[in-house]
């Protein structure tokens, strides 16, 4: 079977936890399948895999229209596939298109959704209707749709009714424990700004309304005084969000010590190094279907303190391997919380909680990292996603 995987990101242009998923399962996918990678940007060096840039005619136009210039040339050129598998709304329009042109199932995996990303219209001003068109029609066409959690399931069904349940299918994120486990580089955290023998809450994401960094921002004042807050936070959804994070840490910076702000995109052992010299991980997002970086900080060792939304209740087992912490959201589409006051308190005490009993700390990412390994492996996940290729192929 020959599968033409489309994808916005791809390695080394990776900037979220979708282009990490499809990475990795690329990787296991072609074990034993042919699994051809289309994808935005500059040239790729990879065998079997092709990138395509913004046709000339459109590098000024909308995001969202150069969005589907680049995806039109994806299409055209997956001629010959038994089957196409789209990955995030910049995709699904190739994989559409795809399916239409050449007669051939289209698999879409879902790693967010346009309806609960209000605030990407602050971003792509109209194009955010024409991304979200794009998503609808992609997946009530498609043939499967993936969720990477049950929460993201019943979120799209929620967001799409119109859409058949039953070909609606879940398949978690995965991580590789083999190239992300514990590192004692202590050193290299410390030429990061971090001190591995000071008490460390950790931040992996990117800086968008979904990832709550605001709220960890003004919880992060109610921490201990000894405790570091490490942020390793860049690639910006709009200069608004980037201004309001940068204010919010400045301040944070003049009232204690220990922020420690790393806006480029590390490398995988800088990343391990300042993950395994914290304390505990934070995941304070208002929308989140899963998140891999939770993944990644178990893998390390680290107990996660994250939101109880998305699919973030499904690997964070409270008490076990981290806290969940409650939120009351709005059903705008925006998640923000009811009582943003209760939630940033909440937050502060649940961290406080995790970090003034190490000991408990330590055992909750032991934990974390044996759970990772028994339901996150991606040869459990590459083996899903085959059986689903199988349901759809004729």
């Amino acid at each position: 079977m020959r599968v033409d995987l489309f994808s916005r990101e791809y390695p080394p242009e990776v900037y979220g936890g979708a282009g990490v998923h499809v990475a990795e399962l690329v990787r296991a996918l072609r074990r034993d399948l042919e699994v051809r990678v289309r994808c935005f940007g500059s040239e790729r060096q990879e065998s079997d895999t092709w990138a395509y840039g913004v046709p000339a005619e459109l590098t000024k136009a909308n995001g969202a229209i150069a969005t589907l210039g680049v995806d039109l040339s994806m299409a055209q050129d997956a001629a010959g596939t038994d089957l196409v598998h789209s990955h995030t709304w910049y995709a699904n329009g190739a994989g559409h298109l795809a399916k239409l042109l050449h007669g051939v199932p289209h698999v879409v995996t879902a790693h967010s959704l346009e309806p609960l990303r209000p605030w990407k219209a602050e971003q792509l001003g109209g194009g955010y209707r024409v991304s979200s068109w794009i998503e609808r029609t992609a997946f009530e066409a498609a043939d499967a749709v993936i969720a990477v959690s049950d929460g993201m399931r019943r979120d799209i069904l929620r967001s799409y009714p119109e859409l058949d349940a039953s070909r609606v299918h879940v398949v978690y994120n995965g991580i590789d424990l083999t190239r992300w486990t514990r590192s004692e580089d202590r050193d290299l955290a410390r030429s990061l700004g971090v001190d591995p023998d000071r008490p460390a809450v950790v931040f992996v994401g990117r800086i968008t309304r979904q990832k709550g960094l605001p709220y960890l921002l003004r919880a992060a004042k109610l921490l201990p005084p000894d405790t570091q807050l490490v942020l390793c936070a860049g690639a910006p959804d709009t200069q608004e969000i980037m201004d309001e994070v940068t204010g919010l840490v400045r301040e944070l910076q003049g009232e204690r010590e220990g922020v420690v702000w790393l806006d480029r995109l590390l490398s995988q052992g800088e990343l391990t190094a300042v993950l395994s010299a914290s304390t505990v991980f934070v995941c304070p997002s208002v929308y989140e279907p899963l998140g891999i970086v939770n993944l990644e900080a178990m893998a390390c060792g680290l107990p996660v303190v994250g939101t109880a939304t998305g699919g973030i209740p499904e690997v964070v087992d409270d008490g076990v391997t981290g806290r969940l912490v409650p939120i009351e959201q709005s059903d705008d589409g925006t998640g923000t919380p009811l009582d943003a006051e209760r939630f940033v308190t909440d937050l502060a005490a649940t961290l406080t909680e995790v970090l003034s009993d190490p000991d408990k700390a330590r055992i909750m990412g032991a934990a974390g990292h044996r759970r990772a390994e028994s339901e996150f492996s991606w040869e459990k996940i590459a083996a899903e996603t085959r059986s689903i290729y199988r349901s759809v192929v004729g």
